[in-house]
């Protein structure tokens, strides 16, 4: 697309100046026309030179997979074969509705020389995304038209939840990274129950811990030490339906639960545990089968990236009958969903016909307008109903979470901001308590 610039429209205005001249007879009138024959000329020229230059070579850096929510720096580089240092109007066409900085960019491109630079983008929704090229906006040479052209450098992305946060506990034990998703970690009481290795006798240890066949030999106390079981396996069984379309300050509850459960995962994985998914929406689901060590990790992105909370309601007997076709080995499921009054014998039922086999935890995400609207205050007769109804709805909810409880199913109310210190706190307390 070829469109005028300012200085065309200069030249233009110079012509109509010569025309008023010459409509007071200041000027002749061929004085006039011969102008305007020289712009028209002028201008076609210009205009075919521009058609004949060539498109600035373009090439673009930057990671194929990206978490959401942080900065990503892509990094544009250009060159030109001409003689001429062109002026160049440079804007990349990254997925909308991103925030970005630094575009649209103009440069001055010199001869056989390369130009970089960078501009900084954050993803805003996770799956995946394309970079349909990249547009340049072209000058003539006497500047009189722009020429917009669009350069086919295309890329597909994938927005991942974000693992950002998992990458900075890579160097951190399992009880700091715990802490430092907010874990409030106990300490332990009795022992691991997997045999990890013979040490001296500490003062302090028990004598129940102390090897007396490896003290005969070493001719000094030695003491057994445990750790917890490893190779056992985790489920994380995520609700997709229409209750987990509920946002907090602006905040899906679907992407607090994706960032949670990438933070329980990696802290089961360092323990040496497996981990699966199985996301339910409707009577869709999508299943993985519980992987470890690190390619368990990039399983679980690579199977949960695109996953969307739905406005079906999740039908959760179809989804424990696939759970134990699925799972036959004895498993922690983590089943995170928003529960309701209405949800209670289905929930219950569903609850029930996997815990013949597993051990399960029901995570309840409280929603943050609730909360705020039970203490909202009775100063006017709005608020007062508000409120009333507020509270009403929290005492049915915890009706449903008792009765799990006395059925004896393991449950946890919490807000998404707490989602994954609490998750990661129950997990070890499980582990160490050995219930698996």
């Amino acid at each position: 697309m070829i469109r005028p610039a300012t200085a065309m429209l200069s030249l233009i205005g110079a012509w109509f100046a010569v025309g008023v001249l010459v409509s007071f007879e200041l000027l002749p009138l061929s004085w006039w026309c011969a102008f305007g024959v020289l712009c028209a000329v002028a201008l076609l020229c210009d205009m075919f030179r521009l058609r004949r230059q060539a498109s600035p070579e373009l090439t673009r850096e930057l990671a194929a997979v990206l978490p959401l929510g942080e900065r990503l720096d892509v990094t544009l580089r250009l060159r030109h074969a001409g003689k001429r240092v062109r002026r160049v109007r440079i804007h990349d066409m990254h997925p909308g509705g991103w925030r970005v900085e630094g575009l649209p960019r103009t440069v001055n491109l010199a001869p056989s020389r390369e130009l970089g630079f960078t501009y900084a983008l954050w993803p805003a929704s996770r799956g995946r995304f394309a970079f349909a090229g990249c547009q340049v906006e072209l000058t003539s040479p006497w500047r009189l038209w722009h020429q917009r052209r669009t350069l086919d450098v295309a890329a597909d992305v994938r927005v991942f939840p974000n693992f950002a946060p998992l990458a900075r506990m890579a160097g951190l034990s399992v009880e700091l990274a715990s802490r430092s998703v907010g874990a409030r970690l106990q300490r332990r009481r009795g022992e691991g129950t997997e045999f990890q290795e013979l040490r001296d006798y500490r003062v302090g240890d028990s004598l129940r811990k102390v090897d007396w066949k490896a003290t005969a030999r070493a001719g000094r106390l030695m003491s057994r030490q445990y750790r917890d079981e490893s190779h056992q396996q985790v489920v994380l069984m995520l609700d997709c339906g229409r209750r987990m379309l509920a946002e907090d300050e602006g905040v899906g509850h679907f992407d607090q639960v994706l960032n949670a459960s990438l933070a329980l995962a990696y802290i089961a994985l360092r323990q040496g545990d497996s981990v699966g998914l199985l996301a339910c929406a409707g009577q869709n689901t999508r299943w993985m089968a519980p992987q470890q060590g690190a390619g368990g990790m990039d399983m679980l992105l690579g199977a949960g990236y695109d996953l969307r909370a739905e406005s079906s309601p999740t039908d959760y007997l179809h989804a424990a009958s696939e759970l134990q076709t699925r799972q036959r080995r004895r498993a922690l499921v983590v089943l995170v969903t928003n529960v309701r009054d209405e949800d209670d014998e289905e929930l219950r039922a569903a609850v029930k016909m996997m815990s013949r086999r597993h051990l399960v935890l029901v995570v309840s995400l409280r929603e943050l307008a609730l909360d705020r609207a039970a203490i909202g205050g009775t100063e006017s007769l709005e608020a007062a109903i508000r409120t009333a109804g507020a509270l009403r709805y929290l005492d049915q909810r915890d009706a449903v979470h008792a009765r799990l409880r006395r059925e004896g199913i393991a449950t946890l109310d919490v807000l998404t901001s707490e989602l994954s210190g609490r998750l990661v706190e129950r997990y070890l307390a499980i582990k160490r308590a050995g219930r698996l």
